[in-house]
């Protein structure tokens, strides 16, 4: 995209609807929990029993992508051994916010690795993975931002390490145009769409990306997700 610069482009697609206002910092203290998307037990405790039922151990390498303020961070730093944790953002505001939610929960010395980053350079982290989690951030991505993310996660990945991301699912195939509506748990149906953020996408979209690489995808599909979000993963052979 001449003249506009990947972090300027996804910043502007991912936080243009989570990014509050100073006000709202100041005048609530748990504004990150509604800037995430609110359900913040819910959502925290089904990503961490999702995963732990995917086989994840304490010993284990863990990378959260697009972590925010650690909704579902919390969980896992707990339960990961010392310095198994690493999360990264776009955003920095929800970074700190999550720090302090770790400070809050007695967590600080667990030493989880907290980075913004833009450019899904994971390599920044100087860490291989067991496990990687990207939960509603392809959601949020134009098709070659999620390919620079998948490309980047196959780097550092262990052999035989799992890439779990969520997605909205767009039955009718890559052709459909039109908006897609999706039921939550709670609200109004949610559309979709091909071409702009609520992004939807086709799952053979993500088997074409992986031909070459040595990432496999599989479909998981429902998974108990609010928002009809789909599971899938990438395992690296």
């Amino acid at each position: 995209m001449k003249g506009i610069s990947l972090k300027s482009h996804i910043r502007d697609l991912i936080n243009r609807d989570r990014r509050p206002s100073m006000n709202e910092n100041s005048a609530n203290p748990l504004w990150h929990r509604d800037a995430v998307g609110g359900y913040w037990e819910e959502m925290g405790k089904l990503q961490f029993s999702f995963l732990l039922k995917q086989g994840l151990r304490p010993d284990q390498g863990f990378l959260d992508i697009g972590c925010g303020c650690l909704r579902g961070g919390l969980h896992f730093v707990d339960y990961l051994h010392v310095g198994h944790y690493f999360g990264i953002d776009i955003n920095q505001e929800l970074l700190d916010a999550g720090t302090r939610e770790l400070a809050d929960h007695n967590l600080t010395d667990k030493r989880p690795v907290l980075l913004q980053m833009s450019d899904f350079d994971f390599s920044k982290l100087g860490q291989n993975f067991d496990y990687a989690l990207a939960q509603s951030v392809f959601t949020h991505l134009p098709l070659n931002a999620i390919i620079r993310c998948i490309m980047n996660v196959e780097k550092v990945l262990v052999q035989g390490g799992r890439f779990y991301a969520t997605f909205f699912e767009s039955p009718e195939g890559k052709f459909n145009l039109q908006p897609v509506m999706h039921p939550r748990t709670d609200l109004p149906d949610i559309p979709t769409y091909f071409d702009r953020d609520p992004y939807h996408y086709d799952f053979q979209t993500f088997e074409t990306i992986t031909c070459g690489t040595t990432l496999k995808v599989h479909y998981l599909g429902l998974w108990n997700h609010p928002w009809d979000q789909r599971m899938m993963v990438f395992e690296k052979s």
